[in-house]
């Protein structure tokens, strides 16, 4: 157990520093040059505030995950002889708010120099360039030393004018950092892509990992952040709170995946089961967004794993890509289209969340399974949240910026800068083809292949219309005739539109009257 104690009394707060530095609840990097040196006259700040716990709606987990981290990472520094400020959320003298803080702080110090390592978030950086302006003491924005390209670099790969595609970014950053490249710079195996052979449903056997992670009692701080007012919804499991909290466990985390999970997470990446929620995915994304862990670190042991024959090629690349391509690309198309990109919705989609957003209860066994797992667990794997979450949104024409705020809220690993274009662009193709070529949608028949979900569902998989019908169903077809003056031209839809055209009229006029129902009736699916 994390022991955060000491952080409240503070070692000589009254001895005056000439620099302040501030860490942010996702800058966690260990690593960082700040930390290479001790110097007494630098004051490392850390807070908790209602700033960051209020913009959205949280998830209980990734709230206290998040302050315990953050109170783990001071002790360390104090540990390793630096002078740290740590502003607990029920602190008498916290104003809430970052800038306000920093005012006293500065004054309180007497200190003539602030630095802050560049936020991830655009509202924030801009927030935090804008107050310092206006400051009269000195301040400095550094790198966060954690990213493997600059915010401009993606946009720097497209001409105006080309269209913006992952694997051609990827590719390029294969080449940049020699990863998975032969002695001739090419990729190995022969191919740079290796999705096609990681699309299999899982049958069982070879059986699912146990949970390696070291589990913490965080209920004191549960109960702090209780009694501060802050609001929160899912399950806190503060008793026994399974995330990793410093960068030790973070690596112990990474090595458990390398051993256990890696050799099996390629071919089974998309498959889902009630059986297992996690399958053999890493959950890593939490101690990489918090940054405990650096995307080197990542990649540098999957590619070993390989090279060593403890894991197949197609399971190395494929968690790689996530990483070295999708994970780096996101961010910089975030970069390149805020603040815009924020407000995008290019499909017009309106519709409120329904209630099992927050409760679970819906009788679509997929959606409550992949719903609640979210809920229970602050986190889902990305196929539960692209083609199950994400795919039923998209049909039933749910607003994509309510979605974006609940996906935000609700998955531990949530920040802007990852969820907002998997979310609006990805997800919901509410940026119109910016980040994907074409909407992630399908009606039942996939969600059966990939998972043992429509088993037992009180829906039929085969069925387009009728009571019992899966709602999937009715929704995905109808979506594409109400969207074919903005889909009709897209060549990866020529197929499911030639469907379409080759369907009855009598058959097509029965499944857009299921449809309307469905939507009319979200709340009690």
């Amino acid at each position: 157990m994390h022991d955060s104690s000491a952080l409240i009394a503070q070692t000589n707060p009254q001895t005056p520093a000439h620099t302040l530095r501030l860490i942010l609840g996702d800058q966690l990097n260990a690593q960082h040059s700040w930390f290479a040196t001790r110097d007494a006259g630098v004051v490392y700040v850390l807070m908790e505030v209602r700033q960051g716990t209020d913009y959205v709606l949280h998830h209980a987990q990734k709230v206290l995950a998040i302050f315990a981290a953050m109170r783990a990472f001071a002790a360390g520094l104090r540990r390793a002889g630096h002078r740290v400020r740590y502003v607990t959320i029920d602190n008498a003298s916290n104003r809430q708010s970052i800038p306000h803080n920093l005012e006293a702080l500065m004054a309180h110090y007497r200190a003539g120099d602030l630095e802050y390592q560049a936020p991830d978030e655009w509202r924030l950086d801009e927030a935090l360039q804008h107050w310092s302006a206006a400051q009269p003491f000195a301040t400095r924005m550094v790198d966060s030393e954690h990213f493997l390209t600059a915010r401009n670099e993606v946009a720097a790969c497209f001409p105006t004018g080309s269209p913006w595609r992952m694997e051609v970014f990827y590719r390029r950053m294969r080449r940049q950092h020699r990863i998975l490249l032969d002695a001739a710079g090419e990729p190995e195996g022969g191919r740079w892509n290796f999705d096609h052979d990681n699309r299999a449903p899982w049958p069982g056997d070879p059986p699912a990992p146990q949970d390696w992670r070291t589990t913490h009692d965080h209920s004191a701080v549960w109960h702090t952040i209780e009694a501060a007012g802050v609001r929160s919804f899912g399950a806190p499991n503060a008793q026994a709170l399974p995330w990793p909290l410093d960068r030790d466990e973070a690596l112990q985390h990474l090595e458990a995946f390398i051993a256990h999970a890696l050799p099996d997470f390629g071919r089974y990446e998309d498959a889902m089961s009630t059986r297992s929620p996690r399958l053999f995915h890493s959950l890593l994304s939490f101690a990489l967004n918090v940054k405990m862990l650096h995307p080197r670190e990542a990649i540098a042991r999957a590619e070993a794993a390989w090279r060593q024959g403890h894991a197949p090629l197609a399971a190395v690349e494929g968690f790689i890509r996530q990483i070295l391509g999708w994970r780096e690309y996101v961010r910089g198309v975030y970069w390149s289209q805020m603040p815009g990109y924020a407000e995008s919705n290019h499909l017009d989609q309106h519709a409120p969340l329904p209630h099992w957003f927050w409760d679970g209860q819906i009788g679509m066994r997929c959606l409550a399974d992949a719903v609640g797992n979210s809920l229970a667990n602050a986190h889902a794997h990305h196929i539960q949240r692209l083609m199950v979450i994400g795919n039923f949104a998209l049909l039933a024409g749910l607003d994509p910026q309510a979605l974006h705020r609940w996906y935000l809220g609700v998955y531990i690993d949530a920040f802007e800068w990852v969820e907002l274009p998997n979310t609006v662009g990805m997800s919901q193709f509410a940026d119109g083809g910016l980040l994907g070529s074409k909407p992630y949608i399908s009606g039942a028949a996939y969600i059966d292949r990939m998972s043992d979900y429509c088993d037992g569902c009180r829906y039929q998989r085969k069925q387009r219309v009728g009571p019992n019908a899966c709602p999937y169903n009715a929704l995905y077809w109808d979506f594409l005739q109400r969207q074919r003056p903005l889909l009709g031209a897209n060549e990866r839809l020529a197929l499911p539109y030639r469907q379409l055209d080759g369907m009855a009229p009598e058959m097509l006029a029965q499944v857009r009257a299921q449809a309307a129902y469905w939507r009319a009736h979200l709340e009690v699916l």
